[in-house]
């Protein structure tokens, strides 16, 4: 075992929280290393989360629009077909692309980057076992000292207990990413943004989607309103839904996956080609040695840290998904900053009810804030200004009239508190939203903005207009 130069701080992951810390280190003089067990840079959003679904996402729309949407605006097409091949190239060369990016951007700010498997030591050190350069060449474990050690790790696909994956009929997120043809029919377990994403992109590309949730509501965490909008433009687009439902058992039979599930109705049984398992992810904390470095953790298996980020072990910190709160890649990158900031004695921190939330189906849904729902579970006296694209003229002009924008403001104060958008380009009008709740603004601020016209965003402004007692 070597040891080797002792650093200021050294980053345990190279995800949208561990790259961006490593960065944010280095462009503050921090002598920086960051450990990533995977050849590529990134993490699950580059690699196998995010930013693939996207581009499967943005793919599988063309094919869609050009199929059924395009003659609405007096364009015909006439024998459109697939090659989800060339679809599935294009989708890995954008993740080769980000991934390389991330390197070289690493590279330029001299963080020295270590591929290979990281465990926590006593006494502010980690035993990395390198990756081997080729297969079959003996792997070499390195001791890396450091004043500061950031913990992301990030986070995997959960199981269901007696759904285990196998990879091909039974698959996590990641293998439903990568299927090498179009199944007939796909059984999505999990109503969140991940199997709602997912399964997006396989209707539209022809297969049967059902998705069996739990919960009354698909994309639970959303406004009501929101999520009911949600599933009936779903619905439209021939994905169905059964709401508190129980999977029970999902067995492989020959070519088939039969799916047994339980709801009021009682019993039934789907048969499909594959089955999605989408129900949440688990933070990665096992294995990583956080007995020898005496880090405590919560009862649901993360990480406990102080306003700092700083775990019960001095000097040790934990920011993203194996930490409180959603597990999204943003929420990451700005624990990320905050955190190395305060280890450099500046002032960082991160607005929690300011973290913004999307589903990027069609159409999209956004959202910032708490919903109407939990406003009146907590007895909040509020506003409220609904604003339907029906309304708007740019969505007159684009065809895309599903939805609305919903803006929530406190009752005495006319401070906003949260905005949920479902419609076209709510993945971007969201933005203005999260930037005035997180200033403090009033929704007056947003109604009084001038907005260009015409522009999806007018939808917000005119919500905004209509939040008043």
């Amino acid at each position: 075992m070597t040891v080797k130069d002792k650093y200021d701080l050294v980053v345990i992951g190279a995800g949208p929280g561990g790259y961006v810390a490593a960065a944010r280190a280095a462009q503050l003089g921090m002598k920086t290393a960051c450990i990533e067990k995977d050849d590529r840079m990134g993490g699950v959003c580059l690699n196998c989360g995010c930013i693939p679904s996207k581009a499967l996402l943005d793919s599988s729309g063309k094919y869609s629009g050009a199929k059924n949407s395009f003659a609405g605006h007096g364009i015909k097409i006439k024998g459109v077909d697939l090659d989800l091949a060339a679809m599935m190239a294009r989708k890995d060369a954008v993740v080769t692309g980000l991934t390389q990016n991330v390197r070289t951007m690493l590279n330029g700010l001299g963080v020295t980057i270590i591929h290979g498997t990281a465990r926590l030591k006593s006494g502010l050190k980690v035993e990395v076992v390198m990756n081997p350069e080729s297969p079959g060449a003996k792997a070499q474990k390195k001791l890396i000292t450091a004043d500061r050690i950031l913990i992301a790790t990030g986070s995997a696909p959960a199981e269901v207990e007696g759904i285990p994956f196998d990879g091909k009929k039974i698959v996590d997120s990641t293998g439903a990413l990568s299927f090498d043809r179009v199944p007939g029919s796909l059984a999505v377990v999990g109503g969140g943004y991940i199997g709602l994403e997912l399964g997006s992109v396989w209707a539209r590309l022809g297969s049967r989607v059902t998705v069996l949730e739990m919960l009354p509501q698909i994309a639970g965490a959303m406004d009501g309103q929101v999520s009911r909008t949600l599933m009936r433009s779903l619905a439209k687009q021939g994905i169905e839904f059964m709401l508190n439902t129980r999977v029970s058992k999902v067995e492989v039979k020959r070519t088939k996956v039969w799916v047994t599930a339980q709801n009021r109705a009682g019993e039934s049984t789907i048969k499909c080609d594959r089955v999605l398992v989408a129900v949440g992810r688990r933070p990665l904390t096992k294995e990583i040695g956080l007995d020898h470095a005496g880090i405590k953790l919560g009862g649901d298996g993360r990480i406990i840290v102080d306003e700092t980020f700083q775990t019960s072990a001095k000097g040790i910190y934990a920011i993203g998904d194996i930490i409180a709160g959603p597990m999204l890649a943003h929420k990451a990158s700005a624990e990320a900053r905050a955190a190395v900031e305060c280890m450099a004695g500046l002032p960082g921190e991160v607005n929690y009810d300011a973290i913004v939330s999307v589903v990027y189906t069609k159409p999209e849904a956004a959202s910032v804030g708490p919903t109407e729902e939990a406003l009146r579970k907590k007895k909040v006296d509020f506003c409220k200004g609904v604003y339907p694209f029906s309304a708007s003229g740019r969505a007159r002009c684009a065809g895309d009239l599903d939805g609305f924008v919903k803006v929530l403001s406190h009752k005495k104060t006319g401070r906003l508190l949260g905005v949920h958008i479902i419609g076209p380009s709510a993945s971007e009008m969201i933005a203005e939203a999260v930037f005035a709740v997180n200033m403090g603004a009033a929704a007056e601020d947003i109604g009084l903005t001038v907005h260009g016209h015409p522009t999806f965003g007018e939808a917000l402004q005119e919500a905004a207009m209509a939040a008043r007692d």
